[in-house]
């Protein structure tokens, strides 16, 4: 374990966090696509609550 630890060191590049792209941003804020993915997983659930009842 020892081998491992000394080869990773922290804070290196490898290890830094992905940058979301445009597209991506437009849809966490876009009001209208969080409606639509609110009604659709809303029916899943409603599908899995009827099939265990």
């Amino acid at each position: 374990m020892n081998q491992i630890e000394d080869r990773v060191k922290p804070y290196d590049q490898n290890f830094t966090t992905m940058v979301p792209t445009g597209f991506v941003k437009f849809f966490r804020t876009c009001l209208i696509w969080q409606a639509i993915r609110f009604v659709f997983i809303n029916i899943k659930m409603i599908i899995v609550v009827q099939k265990s009842h």
